[in-house]
Order: C-alpha cells, then structure tokens, then sequence
C-alpha cells in the first residue's frame, strides 16, 4: 500500500524507528504505521535471557577445573545497546539483517569469562570447592561493575554456579586426601574418646582411693575414739582397784591392829592365867594328892567317882584277893555318863 505498513511491538520489546537516520519514534509496545522507503526500525528485546556457561580454567595453584553455571541478564539502556550493536529490522519486519542480537549471549558469556578468569587466578583448587560462594560474589560484583554489563547497556539479573569439578585424577586425590584427613580425624576421635575414658577411670579410681583413705581414716578415728575410751574406762577401772587395795591395806591394817590387840589380850589372858596357875600351884604345892582328889571328887559326876573308885582298886590290886561286879553294876558302868547322872 504505497509503501506503508504496520509496526506492533509487544511490551517487552523496545521499538526505535529512524528517518532519514534519525529516531523519531521510539518505546516499549509501540504500534503504528510508518513510510518504509525511508524508515528503518531497531526492535531491542527487553526481556531477561539465560545463558548458560561451561569453562575449563586453571586455579593459583595450577589445577585444571571446570566451571559450570548460567548468567542471567537483561536490557536496561536499549539506545546504548542499539548503538553498540545492530538490531534493526529486516524491510518486512520478520529478523534482523545483522547476527549482533545472536552474538549478544556469547558477548555476555564472554564478559562472565574474563571475570571468572581473573578470581580463579588467586584461588587455589581446595579453597574453590570449599567455598564458591566467595566465587560468585566476586563474578557478581566484576559483572556489575561499570566496565561490566552496564557498558553494553545490560543488567545482570542473577549470576549462580552450579557446579565445580576438577579433573578426574585430581578427584581421586582430592578424594584420597580428604578420606585420609576423615580416617585420622577419626583416629583422632576413638583416641581422644579412649583418653577420656582413661581419664574418666582415673578420676573414679582416684575417687574409690579417697573414699578408701576416708573411711580408712574414720575407721582410725572409731579405732582411737574407741581406744580412748577403753583408755578411759582402764583408768577408771585401775582407780577404782586401787582404791579397792588401798581400802584392803587399810583393812589389813586395821586387821593387823585388831590382831595385835588380840594377841596382846590373849597374851596378857595367859599371863593372868598363868599367874593365877603358878598361884595356884604353890598354893596347893604341899597339899596331900589323895586330899585334892577327895575335894575334887566332892563335885564330880558319878562316873568320875567310879573311875576313881576302880582307880583305887587298882592301886590296891595286890591287896585283894578277888573282885565281884554284878551285872547290874557292869550295866550301870556302861551307861552313858548322863544316864548314870540321871540314874
């Protein structure tokens, strides 16, 4: 229609159109009719793209790694990025005549590249797989930095790591390394855990030892309570036997007076009987035998004058001829003494 058309962008597409080289129309969801002879239209996309990354590197410590991520970014100044690159519309509006827009990705990827580059070289491979974090935050901040993405007009949206691998021979050592410091961290522990279980032992002993020595030194302390109390009671025994032998020496010495007075007494009774004896004897010293048997028969019992009787008999023996005693007499004789008495 005489070389007039349409021109719909959608919202997330920015649409420039020039004339005669200069922009007289542009925006994001733009729909209108333009001259095509001597208009040209720049359609910029304005929505986020994901592009996914894979790089082989080396660390500071000279091991090949592989790093595995996607960046993700968008269009945030659409007349720098129009300046930059081409991104102007075929004549019937269906592609672009140039590959730029295609080659914008690989630029991006390109950019994530050098600055993943650049902190792999002060990292050393063990550090890497440890911490990426560290690595990301570094990409991160190069990529938004105004040498980074904003020069070519982009945004960064995210920017993630997913993965970090090492060779594979350096896998296995890594692996071998870790497992051995895992093997001795564990050694470590059983021993750790056996020095504790020593210890532990130890101060159980130790306790069961001053538990010995404390009812070992209790038991003295009974041993010596006890002691001192048998002490105590010998003593109080041992004093009160010799209170006991110095009340039996006292008894025996009042024995031993009572019995020197007694003898005294007995002595001086013998003495006085044996005066009034000595007395009596010379007294009767001169005195016919026959006349003190006659007073001393005046008050004996019958018997006595019997056998004094027969006493005489006796003595006259060879003066009598020949004695009689009746059985009756015999009889009387052999009674006892208080019989014949009564009789």
């Amino acid at each position: 229609m005489l070389g007039f058309r349409y021109a719909k962008a959608s919202p997330t597409t920015y649409l420039i159109q020039y004339r005669n080289g200069v922009p007289v129309r542009e925006g994001a969801g733009f729909a209108f009719f333009y001259f095509a002879p001597n208009a040209s239209l720049v359609s910029i996309p304005l929505e986020s793209v994901d592009a996914p990354f894979m790089f082989r590197e080396v660390s500071a410590d000279f091991q090949e790694v592989t790093v595995q991520g996607q960046v993700t970014y968008r269009v945030a100044d659409p007349k720098l990025l129009a300046s930059l690159m081409d991104f102007t519309l075929t004549a019937d509006g269906a592609g672009y005549v140039s590959e730029d827009p295609a080659k914008l990705p690989q630029r991006v990827v390109n950019a994530v590249q050098v600055r993943l580059r650049a902190a792999l070289q002060g990292r050393e491979l063990a550090d890497l797989l440890r911490d990426s974090a560290r690595l990301v935050g570094a990409v991160r901040d190069g990529l938004r930095a105004p040498d980074g993405l904003p020069a070519l007009g982009l945004e960064l949206v995210s920017f993630a790591i997913l993965a970090i691998k090492p060779t594979p021979e350096t896998a296995r050592a890594l692996e071998a390394t870790v497992r051995e410091r895992i093997l001795e961290a564990a050694d470590d522990a059983l021993y750790r855990r056996r020095n504790a279980a020593i210890e532990q032992e130890r101060a159980i002993k130790e306790n069961e030892l001053r538990t010995e020595i404390a009812v070992e030194t209790k038991k003295r302390e009974i041993r010596e309570t006890q002691m001192d109390a048998e002490r105590a009671v010998l003593a109080k025994r041992l004093q009160i036997q010799a209170q006991d032998l110095q009340g039996r020496i006292a008894q025996e010495r009042e024995t031993e007076t009572l019995t020197e007075l007694r003898s005294a007494n007995a002595r001086r009774e013998a003495d006085a009987r044996a005066y009034g004896l000595a007395a009596l004897v010379n007294t009767i010293s001169g005195v016919d035998p026959r006349v003190l048997q006659a007073l001393s028969l005046g008050s004996a019992d019958p018997g006595t004058v019997i056998a004094a009787a027969f006493q005489d008999l006796a003595q006259n023996a060879g003066h009598i001829g020949e004695l009689n005693i009746s059985p009756d007499l015999l009889r009387q004789l052999t009674r006892p003494t208080n019989a014949i008495a009564k009789g």
